[in-house]
């Protein structure tokens, strides 16, 4: 077997990137000015297109300032959920924390350009890039030969009015009846309605996927299938089926291990389970998992994808989830090594603690003591 050097994970350019993506996080006046000084460079110095959201670009702070006029008037917007830009980005910029991130993700369900994070947000484990050096660390990543982490996703189907039925150990899916297909869940144009009976949306999903029991008073009580077979039963608040970029964030807090984003995983991860033995595993990815509701369950659950897309399965409804195709390629400050543990210590402040006074000097301090 072929073990993959993460070192070789590179960003090289067949011809220079001429269309730019920049994101900016939402809310955050404080944003305006990194957010004007970085087109400034990119449009007026390097004369590359950028795009950004019809919300940023007819944001007051912007729209109100003068000397922007010009640079504003030469930026592409478009609008999520309407415009479709997936094959028009050459690179894309985030100014922001974690989720200027994983919003980015949501824009492209399919391929995703390379992703240069800065870190304007509240805790930055997922954007290594300091602003105060932009215009180094931009023109650096322009010139090619910057390391890469592949961040896998999560491809997540969600299925109405369709039932398990088992038999022989192997799983079979039979639809109960044609159903027009849901709406687009609460204003997000990244749902991808897919047509036929049953089908309500696919996703391609950054962090995790979380199956709760959302306002009911009872226990979760959902069925976990790997490739097929029943593996266990959850009973309890719900469970995460998160990558390995997912597992330093909610997976992490319901007590799961931390697992480098170049690992090829899926973490599985139950949300305060009923039962003392039921630890956090790790399968391989490319395997499939289906999340439905127990025949003998009290009530509905729900599902969400990164935080978003909120929605109740029924009995019949059930969760698809494998490996995506499209994983996200994030640009490394210095390597897929160093940019993970100095995340891990510098954001979750990993291993931190009071260190132990060398044994010599402890010695040293026993011995003079009077008594």
């Amino acid at each position: 077997m072929h073990v993959q050097d993460p070192a070789s994970h590179r960003l090289t350019w067949s011809e220079p990137p001429a269309n730019v993506l920049v994101i900016r996080k939402v809310r955050d006046d404080s944003l305006a000015e990194p957010f004007k000084e970085l087109c400034r460079f990119l449009v007026e110095e390097k004369q590359l297109t950028v795009y950004v959201e019809r919300g940023v670009a007819d944001d007051a702070t912007l729209s109100n300032d003068p000397s922007f006029a010009s640079v504003r008037g030469r930026l592409c917007v478009f609008r999520e959920g309407h415009d479709d830009i997936s094959d028009r980005v050459d690179l894309i910029v985030c100014l922001g924390g974690d989720g200027t991130l994983l919003y980015a993700s949501s824009l492209f369900q399919a391929s995703v350009p390379p992703v240069m994070a800065f870190n304007l947000g509240s805790l930055g484990f997922l954007t290594p890039f300091k602003f105060e050096s932009y215009r180094t660390d931009v023109a650096k990543v322009f010139e090619g030969d910057a390391a890469v982490t592949l961040r896998s996703r999560l491809k997540v189907k969600v299925v109405k009015d369709m039932r398990l039925k088992r038999t022989g150990g192997r799983q079979q899916e039979r639809s109960l009846e044609s159903q027009s297909q849901e709406e687009h869940g609460e204003g997000d144009g990244n749902v991808n309605g897919e047509s036929g009976a049953g089908a309500a949306l696919q996703l391609q999903v950054l962090n995790e996927v979380v199956v709760d029991r959302g306002p009911w008073p009872y226990l979760s009580n959902v069925d976990l299938y790997l490739d097929g077979h029943l593996i266990t039963s959850v009973l309890g608040d719900g469970v995460i089926v998160s990558t390995p970029t997912g597992s330093t964030a909610y997976a992490a807090a319901a007590g799961a291990s931390m697992i480098h984003p170049n690992v090829p995983a899926i973490l599985v991860t139950p949300v305060c389970p009923h039962s003392l033995s039921f630890r956090p595993i790790v399968v391989p990815a490319g395997v499939e998992l289906v999340i439905a509701l127990s025949p003998d369950a009290r009530s509905t659950a729900w599902v969400s994808f990164d935080g978003r897309n909120r929605r109740e399965i029924r009995r019949g409804d059930f969760v698809k989830i494998t490996t995506s195709r499209y994983p996200l390629p994030s640009v490394c400050c210095h390597d897929v090594v160093h940019d993970w543990f100095q995340s891990l210590a510098q954001c979750l402040h990993w291993n931190a603690r009071k260190r132990q006074a060398p044994l010599a000097d402890f010695i040293s301090d026993s011995s003079g003591t009077e008594n």
